[in-house]
């Protein structure tokens, strides 16, 4: 297992410096679920909620959220974003809509602080504009799905 980078020998907390590493192509791709009732749903799915697209803006939300990763994780580099993607698959027999995000840069650190970010946020605007309709609404299973770039290379989750 790895060590913990943003801290100093005495335990506080430390931006880590990255001035020395070499600027690689980076990308990420992370997911999560929003859970909702069926009526919800259906709104969702038929374009029919008060506030409008649901997932067009939910979409528009997610990337303003991940290019602002840096303002609001405190110790989270200002990466230059070359691309974010924000997806939806709509799962019927569940009433859940999966969210997923990739985000790319050329950098010196990776962006998988943007794609997780992105994915909350969409999540989050999906939540925010079906609140009205449904109170249960549950977001859930966010997670990194994969990684490439830098150092350590490709890294996939496995479920564990």
């Amino acid at each position: 297992m790895g060590e913990f980078t943003h801290f100093d020998l005495q335990g506080n907390a430390v931006m880590v410096d990255v001035s020395e590493k070499s600027d690689t192509v980076r990308e990420a791709v992370a997911s999560g679920r929003i859970r909702m009732s069926e009526e919800c749903f259906n709104k969702v799915k038929s374009g029919g909620m008060k506030k409008g697209d649901v997932l067009g803006v939910a979409r528009i939300a997610g990337i303003m959220g991940a290019k602002r990763t840096s303002e609001l994780i405190p110790l989270c580099h200002i990466v230059k974003i070359t691309g974010v993607e924000i997806g939806f698959e709509l799962l019927p027999d569940s009433f859940e809509i999966e969210a997923k995000c990739t985000a790319r840069t050329v950098d010196k650190t990776g962006v998988e602080m943007e794609a997780l970010t992105g994915v909350n946020v969409a999540l989050l605007t999906i939540y925010d504009m079906c609140k009205a309709v449904d109170k249960g609404i549950v977001i859930e299973d966010i997670h990194l799905l994969q990684k490439c770039g830098g150092k350590s290379g490709l890294w996939k989750y496995t479920g564990k």
